[in-house]
């Protein structure tokens, strides 16, 4: 049978359809009421956010590096300089894939493997958007040209013109201004990251680090305009950077060339002060090294040379080096036995050739072995006999002799800007019970009289010491900066002053140290002939490797880094002292036959005129070769 035709229901189909367009005209509203939602809360609730995100995007602050303050010597020459350098910059925002840009130039100017790797290390320090890193200090033409024709291939990277620091005088002055390098990580995280913000280096040793703050100087901007691809469009806004400070050094260059040539090739330190103001001269430690390899990131071959160089170049021997002092400080025990009422200049102790303290049969042997029969103070300094200094350290026992060396900087740092100094050591029975538990024995404090022992000085301490013998004990520290900026350095500590009960023991001991250089039996009698000046002076040979009881030292069967060392202390001219040296030379074995010498070297550069006469100003009250004592 044939089916029936369904008809329409036309009602049904128009509600449907009603029901759609309602659904979809909901739909539709409530779409809309979302987006005119969404767009009132961008565009009115956050607009003052999403304003400023736009504008970072747009608006950038490019930091300007100041230019570092320059370095020179007290009579204007330049010691540390700032020099333009073609550096090579990546700014990653711009680079899309960083790695493979960096290896393709890894592979252009074909560079090794560590630096390619020191280019990661880079990349991974903290910075700013769009801040560029630098890669490379100091490209060559050839360097600057392979870049220019691959730039299609290296996006993001950028040669650009920036300062770089610069030793002019290279290793002379490497141990006294220092070098600055680049900033490393843990550097990175104590340093003001807006003020070091475009800083690629920082002071690392000496001078350079010490006065950090005052050399950097203060970072400038340019905000600046850029498109989607991070390219600068214009500059919207400029502040300029506020350069370092300029330092001026006390050292002078001159007179710190004359202390190189006299030490020669020796290992060991010149330092040269004026007792007047405690203004460092010079200041020699050798062998030295060039700071400039610093200053570009030196390669790890390099610095593993000097690092692993057995003559230890990097090694400050002036603020650093820890010897015995030997025989240079029996002047300040001098002065401690006149002070301390112990002795008189005229009391006399009768010289065998050895000292035997009273119930022990032990022999503490003069340098001598001889004797020298009776000595005063006079004749005791001029050949400086250890038996008399024996026993005047047993008078004086270890507490006093402790006391009155300390009052002379011994055992403690006493610079104001010369940050690497090391302390030393003035042992005392106090410091041996507590550091090694032990008593203090009375044959320790008779080998501390003469400057051995556990006694530790750097040659800078004995400088210092010899210059308040020449100054009357007048403290003034040494330091290297005579002004920085305008303004000259202030001693935030200053020592007191060295008062003696009587003031005649000065000029006591300095009549002894005279006889040293002047006499016909001084020590250093060679070193002073011909002086148009009286040196005041005293030797030392210092010990490296004890020698037993009834031995004699044979330089012929000693190893030579295991030979005394050469020590001379001095200050000139004797009565108006206008500067005073101190010299070290490792296992020179004689002081006042090899340290005495290069002592008066260094006097004559300092106190001659260039037709060798004597300066005007240190002529007065000097007749040279004039004896004040027999």
């Amino acid at each position: 049978m044939p089916q029936p035709i369904p008809l329409k229901d036309h009602d049904k189909e128009h509600r449907l359809v009603r029901r759609r367009l309602v659904a979809c005209a909901v739909l539709v509203c409530s779409l809309a009421a979302v987006l005119v939602g969404r767009l009132y809360v961008l565009q009115v609730r956050q607009h003052d956010y999403h304003a400023a995100v736009s504008e970072n995007n747009r608006v950038h602050l490019l930091p300007i590096a100041p230019a570092r303050g320059l370095i020179y010597d007290r009579n204007g020459t330049v010691l540390a300089d700032n020099k333009p350098s073609f550096n090579l910059t990546l700014t990653r925002e711009r680079a899309g894939d960083s790695a493979k840009v960096l290896d393709t130039l890894t592979q252009l100017l074909g560079l090794d493997e560590e630096t390619r790797q020191g280019f990661d290390k880079d990349l991974r320090r903290g910075r700013k958007p769009f801040e560029p890193v630098t890669l490379m200090v100091g490209l060559s033409e050839e360097q600057i040209a392979r870049i220019a024709v691959n730039q299609f291939r290296l996006p993001g990277l950028d040669v650009e013109a920036q300062f770089i620091r610069e030793y002019p005088l290279g290793a002379h002055f490497a141990h006294s201004v220092g070098y600055v390098g680049r900033i490393n990580e843990r550097e990175a995280k104590r340093l003001d990251s807006t003020e070091y913000r475009g800083t690629q280096s920082i002071g690392k040793t000496g001078i350079e680090h010490f006065y950090e703050a005052q050399l950097h100087g203060h970072v400038g901007f340019e905000e600046v305009e850029t498109n989607a691809q991070g390219r600068v469009m214009r500059v919207l806004r400029h502040q300029d950077p506020v350069p370092g400070q300029d330092i001026v050094l006390s050292l002078d260059a001159r007179l710190q060339q004359a202390a190189e040539n006299a030490l020669g090739d020796r290992r060991g330190s010149v330092v040269a002060l004026d007792p007047a103001t405690g203004d460092v001269l010079a200041m020699v430690s050798n062998p030295s090294f060039d700071p400039n390899l610093f200053v570009k990131g030196i390669s790890f071959k390099q610095y593993a040379a000097l690092r692993d160089s057995i003559d230890r170049p990097l090694f400050n021997r002036v603020l650093r080096g820890l010897y015995a002092p030997g025989s240079t400080i029996k002047p300040e025990v001098a002065i401690a036995g006149l002070d301390s009422g112990v002795i008189t200049p005229s009391d006399r102790v009768f010289d065998p050739g050895y000292y035997e303290l009273p119930n022990y049969d032990h022999k503490y042997r003069n340098w001598n072995r001889s004797g020298d029969g009776w000595v005063d103070l006079y004749s005791a300094l001029m050949r400086s006999n250890d038996t008399y200094f024996y026993d005047l350290a047993h008078k004086l026992g270890i507490d006093r002799l402790h006391d009155y060396l300390s009052e002379f900087g011994l055992g403690q740092k006493v610079s104001l800007d010369l940050f690497e100094e090391s302390a030393g050591l003035m042992p005392s029975a106090e410091w041996k019970r507590a550091t090694r538990r032990q008593a203090w024995y009375p044959g320790e404090t008779l080998i501390l009289g003469i400057g051995q022992g556990y006694m530790q000085v750097t040659p800078l301490q004995l400088a210092q010491a010899t210059s308040l013998l020449a100054s009357r004990g007048v403290w003034h520290r040494p330091h290297l900066a005579m002004s920085v900026g305008d303004r000259p350095p202030v001693d935030p500590h200053p020592m007191p002053d060295i008062v003696l009960h009587d003031k005649r023991a000065w000029d006591q001991v300095s009549q002894g140290m005279q006889m040293v250089m002047h006499a016909p039996r001084g020590t250093a009698r060679a070193a002073a002939a011909g002086a148009q000046y009286r040196i005041a002076g005293k030797s030392g040979t210092a010990q490296v490797v004890a020698i037993r009881q009834g031995e004699r030292y044979n330089r012929n069967k000693t190893l030579e880094r295991h030979r005394d060392n050469a020590l001379f202390v001095g200050f000139a001219p004797a009565q108006n002292p206008g500067i005073v040296v101190a010299v070290m030379i490792e296992n020179g074995e004689a002081g006042g036959r090899v340290a005495g010498p290069v002592v008066r070297e260094v006097m004559d550069a300092w106190l001659l005129d260039e037709q060798g006469h004597l300066k005007a100003r240190y002529a007065q009250g000097e007749v040279a070769g004039q004896l004040p004592h027999g």
